[in-house]
């Protein structure tokens, strides 16, 4: 009952979270619309261009945040919140309190940030007995080009 109460209290600060981005985003689009002055010299509009373009990236994290706690609000509809896509363990209330979001456990997280290229999933694959094998008899054997078979256009 308890891992339940935790899911509830989650999903408040999840709610909050979430109107606290759009409230900012909002702002954020409201101060851009209203920036546009066009009395400003070279120079004040060079240096509201680096503002703007620092609070874009920044409003583009935050939506990536809104992302992926509409993506947590859906896992909580469903009942899948709280367990690890990865190894379908549950994660532990204390990682869900630091990073409400979190949709791995902590061990599938560090494998994940370790084989990022590999889905997070260690490979069977043992790269280091990788080598080439011995030349065979044909292998060895003079290749003529008469002997390759080509489709070359006859004539000019």
């Amino acid at each position: 009952m308890a891992r339940q109460e935790a899911l509830i209290r989650l999903h408040k600060i999840l709610m909050a979270r979430r109107a606290e981005i759009l409230r900012k985003l909002q702002e954020d689009m409201d101060s851009l619309r209203l920036k546009s002055d066009p009395s400003s010299d070279y120079a004040d509009a060079a240096f509201d261009a680096t503002g703007d373009d620092m609070m874009m990236q920044l409003a583009e994290l935050d939506s990536r945040e809104l992302e992926k706690i509409d993506r947590a609000l859906q896992r909580l509809k469903q009942g899948t919140y709280g367990i690890c896509e990865s190894c379908s363990q549950k994660i532990p209330i204390g990682r869900l309190n630091a990073l409400p979001y979190s949709t791995l456990c902590i061990e599938c997280q560090r494998e994940m940030e370790q084989y990022p290229g590999n889905g997070g999933r260690v490979s069977d694959s043992n790269w280091e007995k990788v080598y080439d094998s011995p030349a065979t008899l044909e292998d060895q054997r003079e290749i003529r080009i008469s002997d390759l078979d080509l489709d070359l256009p006859t004539g000019r």
